[in-house]
């Protein structure tokens, strides 16, 4: 029987990780991405003999006990690469000289902070038994969420009723929200420093998962970067005998009737096929590739109130020294200022470098890379960069900060600094395509988690979305996981058995 055909716009995460569950399951498969590289937004850069680590700080299921570990497999991520677990997920450092951390282990974790804070003790001990719970009860992640009936959700129910009774109660609170309820100010500002970090609106049940995974040492980095992990994926795809196509940007996907049949790229060269994926921006693929034809109410409404995640600039630093004293940390060291310092427009009150001394492939030997990981503001940079003085002038300002924030902690740090590089909001537009440069697409919020969006679009046959924008909140396995959920329902579809491979 001849193959069945898809074409998949995008190689980040989601694009190679459908890629490979088609070719699993029988389907041609032909992925066409506008960069040179995959990985989307899971990137690093090569600067003066460093890597430039992107936008992963850690990735869940790096190791055995955790149902995503299990994808990672399939993927052909793992054993591969040697996953670096931490002992710590973050630190904080306050003003006085007080250091407050989140051990990735949980007994530790409510020990600790007990000690630090018995005035806010009950608090504490119910934050560490939800996480407890998040880390005895798995997520399930083997049928596709679009696929679960009345049957699957009793067995649910009858194996993981504690977990869900914890996601329903800890979903509906913000870490704002938790935070302001602690007596003790370090422990209030750090929680708050971390809702600063990723979202004020994001569930207090997210940071209970990361922690649990990192219980469990499986919250851990990938050695040699992101871009190290998308090209295991995309050796996975290749393998398997899937196709990708780099400088491929997709202008138009091609609809005959009421079915996608294909694409455009810019060059002007169509490619047909069976079914269409879009892995690529959300909003570029609906209003601009199809151009707004296959919207309802509800999709118009996700484009138009739904806040986004907020971009980042990412200021790389590559310094001759070694950092043997410095706690491996999956978020780095967050160091409260005694005096704030204006970035991009914006006044800043804390830093956070993240010191990669735990991965010495980042940097060559006897040196170190450093990044800074901080939420900006998309306008300000559209703004500024009309005058391209102004922008390069903004970026060298935001180098110099840092590294004389650096030079103050550890002294000579600017005598040794050999490498600087920023990327801004824009520079991830340019690569990724991503609206506003979100890097996560969908801001992660008490409204949005766990918020099912349809994978399809009105009115549109043999055409599928999958990534984080149809994944509210986004991150590297619910990406990973969104591919292969697609092939899901691809393989329904055509009333197909869903199969995988180990490799």
């Amino acid at each position: 029987m001849t193959e069945k055909s898809i074409i998949i716009l995008g190689a980040g995460l989601a694009g190679l990780s459908a890629g490979c569950y088609a070719r699993m399951n029988g389907y041609r498969v032909r992925v066409f991405e506008q960069d040179t590289r995959p990985g989307g937004l899971c990137t690093s850069w090569e600067r003066k003999g460093y890597t430039v680590h992107g936008n992963m700080a850690f990735i869940g299921g790096s190791g055995p006990g955790v149902a995503y570990h299990r994808i990672w497999r399939e993927l052909g991520v793992v054993p591969g690469m040697r996953m670096i677990e931490y002992e710590y997920l973050i630190i904080f450092k306050g003003r006085d000289g007080t250091t407050l951390s989140m051990p990735n282990d949980l007994d530790r974790l409510e020990k600790d902070w007990k000690e630090f804070a018995p005035e806010d003790a009950k608090r504490i001990e119910d934050f560490a038994a939800g996480a407890r719970t998040f880390a005895r009860y798995d997520v399930p992640i083997e049928k596709a969420p679009e696929l679960m009936g009345p049957g699957d959700m009793a067995r649910l129910l009858l194996t993981r009723y504690p977990l869900l009774r914890a996601v329903g109660k800890w979903k509906k609170v913000s870490i704002g929200e938790f935070a302001e309820g602690f007596k003790n100010s370090m422990v209030r500002d750090s929680l708050l420093v971390w809702g600063r970090i990723f979202s004020p609106e994001l569930p207090v049940a997210l940071l209970m998962a990361i922690l649990a995974w990192g219980h469990k040492k499986s919250c851990g980095f990938p050695e040699g970067g992101a871009l190290r992990m998308a090209r295991a994926i995309e050796s996975r795809l290749l393998e398997l005998g899937g196709e990708v196509h780099y400088r491929s940007r997709v202008g138009k996907i091609l609809v005959d009737g009421d079915r996608a049949v294909g694409i455009r790229l810019a060059d002007g060269s169509e490619h047909r096929a069976d079914y269409v994926i879009s892995a690529a921006d959300g909003r570029t693929t609906i209003f601009d590739m199809l151009e707004g034809r296959y919207v309802d109410g509800k999709i118009q409404r996700y484009y138009e109130r739904v806040p986004l995640a907020a971009p980042t600039i990412i200021v790389g630093l590559g310094v001759a020294r070694t950092f043997e004293d410095v706690p491996w940390s999956g978020a780095g060291t967050v160091y409260f200022l005694d005096k704030p310092v204006h970035i991009a427009g914006r006044e800043i009150r804390e830093l956070r470098p993240m010191i990669y001394n735990f991965d010495p492939t980042l940097a060559p030997a006897g040196k170190t890379f450093v990044r800074f990981y901080i939420p900006s503001d998309y306008d300000y940079w559209s703004s500024l960069a009309r005058d391209p003085e102004d922008y390069r002038a903004e970026k060298e300002r935001i180098a110099e900060t840092l590294v004389g924030f650096l030079d103050g902690l550890y002294p000579g740090f600017a005598s040794r600094l050999e490498m600087r590089d920023v990327a801004t909001p824009l520079t991830f537009e340019r690569y990724t395509g991503n609206w506003k440069a979100s890097p996560l697409g969908w801001d992660c919020t008490t409204k949005t988690f766990f918020r099912r969006m349809r994978k399809t679009l009105p009115g549109l046959g043999q055409f599928f979305m999958t990534g984080q924008w149809v994944e509210p909140g986004g991150g590297i396995p619910t990406v990973a996981v969104s591919g292969r959920n697609v092939i899901q329902l691809v393989c329904r579809r055509d009333k197909k058995a869903f199969k995988v491979r180990v490799p």
